[in-house]
């Protein structure tokens, strides 16, 4: 056999995914990333980020869901309880089921207490509780941000978000120097209870007085807020790093931003949805709360808060709700928009290489997820697969299968199998990352634009 022959023979058979670039026309690309690092400067919690959603809708002419019309066709949305959302492009008829679109928008963070604010040797702190998997020890000596909510006394909302800003004061969580560090130190002798913010150091006042400094901090807050001590026991403060995101590289391929894990995946479907000319089918982009900690409460994918309103439609279309709801959510087909982990060259050894997201090569389509044998699992069937792949191999976008490490080492969750549990059909699909949950993840802009390719297809072109 010739070197030709075995060269054809293997463009045949073999299969290999392609480079995200090849084909791509850089200007667009940065264009759309541009958009997308200003997006994720705005949107770094989840209320933050749902109010931006709000904004671009409102602009591109979405109403919400109270003002629709499910008579007609029909762009609407609903903010679930101020951390989630359901985006819907409704048809004239509501027939053989709906394209979704799921992510999730909250990221691993740290939080403050109930009671939060004490005075240790002249400084002011704040007592935190982590939120979702972190590496500790990434989040000692960062500029960190304060933003959230705080409900007074009498029931008022007040919005904070210092930090973010070049002017604002940032607040940091000190580590020991190495000077006094103990030499067999390991990171996961790093407790949660070692993750003291600190707030301020100037007393109240010079004279002899308990908790001055303390006090000086609650003095600001009450000044600048209107705020007690009580009131932080009603509080949703969440520190999120003071970093902006930046273009990473001498050749400016890849973008590092805090929370890629998952608002990346959101922002690509948020923008699939408005930008798609038709649809093959009803179209529903949905952001979920709380998965970071398993999609726990009211706002977590647990609760399918998007569902109800379809009963709406339906019986504003004169359908029978009852039964007809049944075969919507039975022929439904469910993108899951979750990252994946790219290969780090420097910690090869925990991915089975064959079967590892590559930076750069497109996005990452995962069959199963869960643990070890499977365990929490959702496995798309073979057929579904096969439907995917070929929307995405007919439309061009750039895709590889992948796995969250060797079998005995990674694996991991997604809001997937909430959906497969109620008879939709659902696969995990999301850009690989480099760094995923640490404050500042690196993603491929490339990887980027073919996840947007990938929903906008999805929305404009699948059929089941």
């Amino acid at each position: 056999m010739s070197k030709k022959e075995l060269e054809n023979l293997k463009k045949e058979l073999a299969f290999s995914p392609r480079n995200a670039w090849k084909g791509l026309n850089s200007k667009v690309v940065d264009e759309f990333s541009s958009g997308y690092m200003d997006f994720m400067s705005k949107g770094k919690t989840e209320r933050n980020f749902v109010e931006e959603t709000v904004k671009l809708l409102e602009k591109a002419g979405y109403v919400p869901i109270e003002k629709a019309d499910f008579k007609n066709e029909v762009k609407t949305y609903e903010v679930y309880r101020s951390k989630a959302i359901a985006i819907y492009r409704v048809l004239k008829t509501l027939n053989g089921g709906f394209n979704v679109i799921a992510s999730h928008i909250d990221s691993p963070r740290i939080d403050l207490k109930p009671r939060p604010v004490y005075e240790d040797t002249g400084i002011a702190l704040a007592k935190t509780h982590y939120y979702g998997g972190i590496k500790k020890y990434q989040w000692f000596n960062i500029p960190l941000a304060i933003v959230g909510v705080i409900i007074k006394g009498n029931g008022e909302t007040v919005k904070v978000n210092v930090g973010n800003d070049p002017k604002d004061p940032v607040f940091v969580i000190s580590d020991l120097l190495p000077h006094l560090d103990k030499q067999d130190k390991k990171f996961s002798d790093i407790n949660g209870e070692m993750l003291n913010l600190i707030l301020g150091s100037k007393p109240i006042t010079f004279e002899e007085f308990d908790s001055s400094i303390k006090l000086n901090i609650l003095k600001i807050l009450n000044e600048k807020y209107g705020i007690v001590e009580e009131d932080l026991t009603s509080a949703e403060l969440e520190l999120v790093p003071a970093l902006e995101p930046r273009e990473v590289g001498f050749d400016r391929s890849m973008i590092a931003a805090y929370g890629h894990d998952d608002k990346i995946c959101a922002y690509a479907s948020l923008k699939a949805l408005l930008d798609a000319e038709k649809l093959a089918r009803p179209a529903v982009v949905v952001f979920f709360d709380k998965e970071e900690i398993g999609s726990e409460g009211s706002t977590g994918s647990k609760n399918q808060f998007w569902i109800p309103p379809l009963k709406k439609m339906l019986a504003a279309k004169g359908k029978d709700v009852n039964v007809f709801l049944d075969d919507l959510i039975e022929n439904t087909a469910v993108l899951s928009s979750d990252v994946s982990a790219a290969v780090n060259p420097t910690f090869k050894d925990v991915h089975e290489i064959n079967n590892a997201a590559i930076l750069g090569h497109g996005i990452v389509v995962t069959k199963y997820t869960g643990i070890r044998g499977k365990a929490g699992a959702s496995d798309a069937d073979a057929e579904f697969v096969w439907k995917v792949r070929k929307l995405f191999n007919d439309n061009k976008v750039a895709w590889q299968p992948g796995e969250l490490g060797k079998v005995d080492i990674g694996g991991g969750g997604t809001v997937s199998k909430y959906f497969a549990e109620r008879g939709m059909h659902v696969i995990d699909t999301g850009p690989a990352l480099v760094g995923m949950h640490s404050p500042y993840e690196i993603v491929s802009k490339a990887d980027l634009y073919h996840s947007y390719l990938a929903y906008k297809a999805f929305i404009e072109k699948f059929e089941m």
